[in-house]
């Protein structure tokens, strides 16, 4: 008996791969024993509307696109009552949720690990009422995924990124904030903060000796606040530290929790895998534990799956 497959395809992520190995990717899916409804998608949010509405039907839900696209399918499964298993096949420009999973960027290997592989049960975030997969952030280099035009991604991938995240530090600015977590406060002025559960963001993968401790199934979200500076000097050498993960500085502010809420004087805008989620002044934000079942690759190298 075959089982029933929702394959959702964002025909604009990334450079588009996809179109030149569609027919193999219906192969392999078909060949594992699915039968494959294909869907590609016409606007944004689209995805979310259609799982809600569809989604308790199949057995796999399988989404082809970047970290938006990945955000949409998981934003419809975490409301269904009988949640079907998730695939990933990454299109995007970055892929950082595939990176932390060990989730291969060439399309036909990732969709015959989706046949072939293991469900994990991942963490997932909440930033008041909307879900996120791998990162809630604001402040510095957080609007670059959103105000970088989509023309550049496909021509430029990764570099367009880089290109405009020089551009955002000619509007740096930082933010009083209060945060309370279950563990204790902090108060500051902050240039960025981030809330993670991941081992890559923005395209720029922390080493291993930096992530030893970050599980993507312990119902813990990793928190990085990263205080003002005073002068360029200290600008350009803050710069340098985060690109290389060096978060050793006091001017960072770094721990774990499952739940917290930040407080802040002004309207901040935030952004979501990516993508703009809104300005608030306040939020809370919980990690909610083992809550989406995503097949990875047998031969995996996530730490809560070794061994």
């Amino acid at each position: 008996m075959s089982k029933e497959l929702l394959f959702f395809i964002n025909p604009n992520a990334g450079r588009a791969d996809i179109r030149n190995c569609l027919l193999d990717v219906l192969a392999t899916f078909s060949e594992g024993g699915y039968r494959i409804h294909v869907y590609p998608t016409h606007y944004p949010k689209e995805i979310t509307e259609v799982i809600l509405r569809e989604g308790e039907n199949y057995d796999m839900v399988v989404c082809c696109g970047g970290d938006g696209t990945l955000n949409e399918t998981v934003s419809g499964l975490m409301q269904l009552e009988r949640q079907p298993l998730l695939g990933y096949i990454p299109a995007g420009t970055v892929n950082d949720f595939a990176s932390s999973l060990h989730i291969s960027k060439t399309i036909p290997v990732a969709a015959k690990n989706i046949v072939s592989g293991v469900p994990f049960a991942c963490d997932m975030g909440m930033w008041g009422e909307q879900y996120f997969t791998y990162v809630a952030g604001f402040g510095a280099f957080t609007e670059v995924s959103y105000d970088t035009p989509h023309e550049q991604k496909q021509a430029l991938g990764r570099l367009a990124y880089l290109l405009e995240g020089v551009r955002s530090l000619t509007r740096i600015r930082p933010y009083h904030v209060r945060v309370e977590h279950d563990a204790g406060s902090f108060e500051d002025d902050v240039l960025l903060g981030l809330v993670t559960n991941a081992t890559s963001v923005g395209g720029f993968k922390a080493p291993a000796s930096a992530t030893a401790d970050v599980l993507l199934d312990d119902g813990l979200n990793e928190v990085i606040l990263v205080r003002n500076v005073k002068n360029l000097a200290d600008l350009n050498g803050l710069t340098n530290a985060i690109l290389r993960w060096d978060l050793s500085g006091d001017q960072f502010v770094t721990f774990q929790t499952d739940r917290l809420h930040f407080e802040f004087d002004q309207r901040v805008p935030w952004t979501l895998d990516g993508e703009y989620g809104g300005m608030v002044k306040d939020v809370n934000i919980r990690n909610v534990p083992k809550a989406v079942r995503i097949m990875v690759p047998q031969d995996n190298q996530i730490p809560a799956l070794k061994g």
